[in-house]
Formats: structure tokens, C-alpha cells, sequence
């Protein structure tokens, strides 16, 4: 079964210098309905504008992911980085028992286009920790290429969750499988682009709760970028 979460129903919050959209409730954005997708707690879409960003804030107890799809994220924190995430880079921050951060947008000129997703540890009160690795665009090209795991196989970066983070492009009729082990859900959520998840259309925006499947099965309608959660 493939439930689809459409794009235009998402909470949505313009700032000014941030536009946002929530996938599942998140800040004063609360829809009983939509709380998360099993360990899977918060996918919201950002668009800051040139030069603005998050003054330093703090979390716990999450793991937290950002994806950038356009323009550059400049992240410095309590643990001691200060990194600029770009397209093709993924990064993690374990908050464990407590860390502060800033999240910006470097440049004058250009708008910052990203996803943050927030996923439940496995247990409260870790080690605050954090990763970023590059994963290039031939390695994402027609194909879904593990960016975060609990083991950090292949690669990936690891997360402190019983989790696979898949990323792929694809072209018009490119097609994608993954393969789903007997009790396992996925979420699909369509960052650009159109594809088809299991028969079903999805547009840029688009999320999707899949259970009871043996595989996530993903065809490129116009070019498409998105990413498959593989969850408990």
C-alpha cells in the first residue's frame, strides 16, 4: 500500500527571509494526522533567501540530516564545526544530549534550497557527533545510492537509528528498485521533478508511506530527485 502526503497539503510558513514547508508537524505547524512516518519525525523543505539563515539555536536527542539542492549551507556548532554543505553533500548531527547550532545562507546573491529531516535514536542521550560526505551525481544517477545507514556501509554516514537514506536522479523512464525485507516500511519523498513510486505519480514535494510492499519501485517522469527512507 502506497498513501500519498500531496505537496499543497503541507504546512506551510513564509517569513520573508524563509519559506518553509512541513511534511509532518513541526513547530507551530500541528496536524494530529501527520506526526511522522515510523521513526521518521520532521522532512521540511527551506528556501532561504541570500544572506539570511537560523541564528544559533539548540537540539537534543535527534538525529538530523540536511540535503541541499540548491545554493550553499554554511553550519557551525557547539562541538566544534564549521562546514559549507553544497549539492551532492549530505550531513548529519547527532544532538544527543544537547548541542547548539547556526544554519546559514552564505552567499548575497544566490537563494539556499534545502531539505532538513529529523529521525528518533535509538535511545536519548548520546555523544552529540557529526559527519558530511560528498555523494556525486554519478554515483545518485539512475540508481538509489545508501547516504546514511546505522553501520555506515557503503560509504554512507551513520545513523543512530535502524534507518537506510537512499538518493537518486533520474531521467524520463529511468527506473529505480529497492528492494523492501518482510516487515519493513518506506517513505518516499519527491524533491524535484515528477517520477512514478509504485504506479503512482508524484510530483516535486510529493511524500509517500509505503507498507505491506516487497519493493519501492520508482520511474522518472520529467528529471526527478528524491529520497527513500527505509525504516523498521
Amino acid at each position: 500500500m502506497l498513501v500519498v502526503r500531496k505537496a499543497k497539503d503541507r504546512g506551510r510558513f513564509d517569513f520573508g527571509w524563509l519559506d518553509t514547508r512541513h511534511t509532518f508537524s513541526f513547530g507551530d505547524y500541528h496536524d494530529p494526522d501527520h506526526m511522522g512516518f515510523r521513526q521518521l519525525r520532521v522532512i521540511n523543505e527551506d528556501r532561504v533567501t541570500p544572506g539570511s539563515g537560523f541564528p544559533t539555536h539548540s537540539h537534543r536527542d535527534m538525529e538530523i540530516l540536511s540535503y541541499v539542492l540548491e545554493g550553499a549551507l554554511e553550519h557551525q556548532d557547539s562541538i566544534g564545526h564549521r562546514e559549507t554543505l553544497r549539492p551532492g553533500e549530505v550531513q548529519r548531527m547527532t544532538a544527543g544530549r544537547g548541542v547548539t547550532h547556526s544554519e546559514y545562507n552564505p552567499s548575497r546573491t544566490d537563494p539556499l534550497h534545502f531539505l532538513q529531516i529529523w529521525i528518533l535514536p535509538e535511545r536519548r542521550g548520546l555523544e552529540p557527533g557529526y559527519e558530511q560526505k560528498v555523494f556525486p551525481a554519478e554515483e545518485r544517477k539512475g540508481k538509489l545510492r545508501l547516504v546514511a545507514s546505522p553501520d555506515g556501509r557503503d560509504g554512507s554516514l551513520k545513523i543512530h537509528q535502524d534507518v537506510g537514506v537512499h538518493a537518486t536522479l533520474l531521467d524520463a523512464g529511468q527506473e529505480a528498485v529497492h528492494r523492501l525485507a518482510p516487515g519493513r516500511y518506506a517513505w518516499i519523498q519527491v524533491a524535484r521533478g515528477t517520477l512514478e513510486a509504485n504506479g503512482q505519480r508524484l510530483e516535486a514535494g510529493d511524500g509517500a508511506a509505503v507498507s505491506g510492499e516487497d519493493a519501492v519501485r520508482l520511474k522518472g517522469g520529467s528529471a526527478a530527485e528524491a529520497l527513500v527512507f527505509d525504516l523498521a
